[in-house]
């Protein structure tokens, strides 16, 4: 019996507590896809190799990375933009109003330098004076090409066709040493081995870039870097002086629409592969805030600011990708189950007391009945249904806490039966 009472209380908050739970289930966020589309860049190329270094970590977390092959900068923008793609890598300095509406940037990876290599016997100082002269910078589309253009346009003056050549990398490198153009321009990593070529080649020279801090003063997106003296080869002292030089800092970007737990688990991952240490930055500085021109999310700079939060750390990122998403609707179940709970303990109460105070109604009845008959036969009746009263009473079951109240009853009716007349029964002699 007193089981039964408790599930009559319990059971309904419980139950509500499960449907809750259930309508929580199923509409809080929706999970993260499991497939991510990647914009590589080009196969062989440092941005591809990049790509397929994430497409291990994330596999590793049950993120499913399909790598796209592109062009390069300008078509990952442009596939971002189409949503052909979620993610990709892209060269800092080439974004515009329009890209600024629909992409976040997850910070700068890693730089990219600016390398104009000149032909031996070509006299040139500086990037403005490559305006007399013969120049290839990179096929239309490409990244080099549309960071060349903006460095053309800061320098000022009119600038012909014949300084802005479209070649790509191999005829490029093919025409200069062949002297065919003055000067080539790549936007590369330091490890691409046309760049290491040409570092160690006789017949060319790098240009430095003296003013490179003033550059990078005017865009988010570029970084003043410094190749020093024989960084390259030491034995050889390649370079055999220090080389100021303007980098594009590489991005990582993503749609804004792209599920938080995915932009989570990619930043976990450009954590582990950007940290190590290049020939222009000492390990930890990237990835960074500093150089993203496009704007980040909040969780982006949550990330930065606190690193990863503290489901992520703790939990797989299936759990914690659950958790992270229940939790919001934890609150309205909690305001529903704390009045709930504490609602219980009264009804409770309330209703094992009503099983004993139900009673005084009848008894009530009883005296009342009682007291108007005359003592005879019919106060006789009265006083049977009080016995049957009593028995039935006998038979109440109720928690030992609550024995004190039935007592009290059983105490009453006897008090009603010797007030109506009843006679009291005869001590037992022994």
């Amino acid at each position: 019996m007193k089981s039964r009472d408790m599930w009559r209380i319990y059971g309904p908050v419980i139950a509500l507590a499960l449907a809750g739970f259930l309508v929580a289930f199923f509409v809080m966020d929706p999970a993260p896809p499991k497939t991510v589309r990647f914009g590589a860049g080009a196969p062989g190329g440092a941005y591809h190799v990049y790509a397929e270094r994430y497409q291990r970590l994330l596999a590793e977390q049950g993120v499913n990375v399909e790598l796209v092959d592109t062009a390069g900068s300008i078509d990952n923008l442009r596939l971002l933009e189409e949503d052909f793609i979620d993610v990709a890598l892209v060269q800092g300095g080439l974004t515009g109003p329009t890209e600024k509406e629909d992409l976040r940037s997850l910070g700068g990876l890693f730089e990219e330098p600016f390398w104009v290599f000149v032909r031996g016997g070509v006299k040139a100082a500086d990037f403005g004076d490559l305006r007399s002269l013969r120049v290839t910078i990179g096929p239309d589309g490409s990244g080099t090409r549309a960071l060349a253009t903006a460095l053309q346009t800061n320098y000022g003056g009119d600038w012909p066709d014949t300084a802005r050549l479209s070649m790509p990398t191999a005829e490029a490198i093919a025409a200069l040493k062949a002297g065919d153009v003055d000067a080539a321009a790549f936007a590369a990593s330091p490890d691409a081995s046309y760049v290491q070529t040409l570092l160690h080649s006789d017949g060319v020279y790098l240009l430095p870039f003296d003013r490179a801090e003033a550059i990078a003063r005017r865009d988010d997106g570029l970084s003043a870097v410094v190749l020093l003296r024989g960084i390259t080869d030491i034995g050889a002292d390649i370079p055999e002086r220090d080389v100021p030089l303007v980098a594009a800092v590489s991005q990582l970007v993503v749609r804004k629409d792209i599920h938080p737990a995915i932009e989570a688990v990619l930043l976990d991952a450009a954590s582990a592969i950007h940290a190590e240490p290049s020939i222009f930055s000492p390990s930890g500085r990237f990835p960074n805030l500093t150089n993203a021109d496009l704007p980040v999310s909040r969780q982006t700079t949550r990330f930065y600011r606190d690193g990863p939060s503290f489901l992520r750390r703790y939990f797989p990122f299936s759990v914690a990708n659950f958790l992270d998403r229940a939790w919001v609707l934890a609150i309205p179940l909690l305001t529903l189950a704390f009045p709930l709970v504490r609602a219980a303990p009264p009804i409770y109460r309330w209703r094992v007391r009503r099983r004993i105070y139900i009673w005084y109604k009848d008894l009530r009845a009883l005296e009342e009945e009682g007291r108007a008959t005359p003592a005879g036969e019919a106060r006789t009746s009265v006083l049977s249904r009080l016995e049957r009263l009593q028995a039935d009473i006998g038979g109440l079951d109720v928690p030992l806490s609550y024995t004190d109240d039935l007592y009290r009853l059983r105490s009453h009716v006897e008090f009603v039966k010797q007030l109506l007349g009843a006679s009291p029964k005869p001590a037992t002699v022994a």
